[in-house]
């Protein structure tokens, strides 16, 4: 059974990044040996001073090609590399935003689009091919935003016709070609980028989910803002070495081997063992670094933080070695076709568990995981580690699930037993997270060969962990005391 294409209306692309020497590598492969059609483009976009059609999800430009303008409005659907949104166009006339009663931004903000003004401009020389059903589209161009600017060269692949999954074979060729990562986002939100302040480390976003979703379109849009969330880390990773950046890249990773868990009745899938073996790899590839991370805040002193710093410094060389590498570049492409048109989609086998409503989907997770974390920590202060490690990774995945389905508990009543929970949770997550550093440091300390009586000592100091332990017994007993916010 064939995946359906895309309804009419709608824009399906897939988005990759690459460096200028890879451009120049893939524009001249074999694989675009066609002579490309050329065009250049100057886009200036549009929003109201308090950026109203961000924060409502539209983005409104107008785009000009020689002497043709061309006005385009797209609501936001973003979804880790695979773009399917729909859009509005129509032909002008001026640099002028036309805005009738019939358009979307004046739906969104009625009045407000009089003040619709430009904020940052767009331009970009393109390379287009067509192959099979699918159109590439080769860019390289610079966002302009007052005083400030970035660059960025990108392929696009836009589904025109045939089969969606010949983006994704096509993908692979060209990563083969010129190494790509997986891109997430669109030139819109690099313009909105330089309005803002530097970037920093990305935390994960609350993910849109309703009530009338099935278990497994919130499958989907969880696993979208999971990749989503690692590759806006990886760049500060790799051009910075940015210490919160890798951590949220790892946590990025850990949420979605945790989603696959939770939904693991949603589908029978040949090719998730695979890919879940491939996360728990990259997940540790980056781990060996923030292990050394976090014994460099508990370390004063000055010759172990020395070797320390040297060890950080080849972690993070093999680090970068694993982000860039065809594996981990691979994973990510492989993750988007599988939540996109993967074999769980189409598997009689599963098309109950499917088509579940999501709000028993997160009831019934909700429950489980409550309920294995209370009696995983019964007598917490008596747990030897192993034990209290398997508490710990239930905690993890009950506060994962949490987040996940948050937007599904909005009402007032729901929305104040969330945060009580929550709250309660992370307080409990932080206490076993600060035991677990505990116990791992020596061990940490002696893989790295880096010998300090001081600093074993301190690794294994009992009076912090007795003073931890009371403390998460506390938060324990608090999280099960919690009113459930769920039904």
């Amino acid at each position: 059974m064939k995946t359906p294409e895309p309804p009419a209306g709608m824009e399906m692309e897939l988005k990759l990044e690459l460096d200028a020497a890879g451009m120049e590598v893939l524009g001249g492969s074999d694989l675009l040996a066609d002579a490309p059609i050329t065009v250049s483009q100057r886009a200036i976009y549009f929003d109201t001073p308090d950026q109203a059609l961000l924060h409502g999800g539209l983005s409104l430009r107008i785009r000009r090609e020689g002497d043709r303008r061309v006005q385009t409005v797209k609501a936001s659907g973003a979804t880790a590399g695979l773009f399917v949104r729909p859009e509005w166009e129509c032909d002008v006339a001026h640099d002028e935003p036309v805005l009738d009663h019939t358009s979307p931004v004046r739906a969104l903000v009625g009045n407000g689009a009089d003040a619709i003004t430009p904020v940052f401009i767009v331009e970009n020389q393109r390379r287009q091919w067509m192959i099979g059903g699918i159109e590439i589209s080769l860019d390289e161009g610079r966002v302009i935003a007052g005083d400030r600017e970035t660059t960025f060269v990108e392929v696009e692949l836009e589904h025109k016709s045939g089969d969606p999954a010949t983006i994704f074979a096509l993908a692979r060729k060209i990563d083969a070609s010129a190494p790509v990562q997986l891109g997430v986002i669109s030139k819109a939100e690099r313009g909105y980028r330089l309005l803002g302040p530097a970037l920093a480390a990305s935390k994960a976003h609350r993910v849109a989910l309703d009530e009338n979703m099935t278990a497994a379109s919130a499958l989907q849009a969880i696993g979208f803002a999971c990749l989503r969330h690692y590759r806006l880390n990886v760049p500060l990773v790799l051009d910075h070495r940015d210490t919160a950046a890798l951590h949220q890249a790892r946590v990025a990773i850990r949420r979605m081997r945790s989603a696959l868990t939770i939904h693991k009745s949603v589908f029978t899938d040949r090719a998730l063992p695979r890919l879940n073996a491939e996360l728990r790899w990259l997940a540790a590839e980056l781990g060996k670094a923030r292990d050394i991370d976090v014994l460099l805040k508990r370390t004063k002193e000055e010759d172990v933080r020395a070797q320390l710093l040297e060890a950080r410094t080849a972690a993070y060389d093999t680090v970068e070695i694993a982000l860039q590498s065809a594996r981990a570049r691979g994973l990510m492409i492989d993750l988007v076709e599988w939540l996109s048109m993967g074999e769980w989609l189409r598997d009689d086998a599963n098309a109950e568990a499917r088509t579940t409503p999501v709000l028993g989907l997160a009831a019934e997770t909700l429950r489980k995981l409550r309920k294995k974390v209370k009696r995983q920590g019964h007598e917490l202060e008596a747990l030897d580690d192993e034990s209290r490690h398997e508490l710990r990774k239930t905690a993890k995945k009950l506060r994962y699930a949490t987040e996940f389905f948050a937007a599904l508990y909005d009402r007032k009543r729901d929305h104040r037993r969330f945060k009580r929970f929550l709250s309660a949770l992370e307080g409990l997550q932080d206490s076993l997270g600060d035991l677990n550093d505990l116990s791992a440091a020596s061990a940490t300390l002696r893989r790295l060969g880096v010998t300090s009586a001081n600093a074993e000592k301190r690794a294994a100091d009992p009076k912090a962990r007795a003073a931890l332990l009371e403390q998460a017994a506390e938060q324990h007993d608090t999280l099960i005391d919690s009113k459930r916010f769920w039904t």
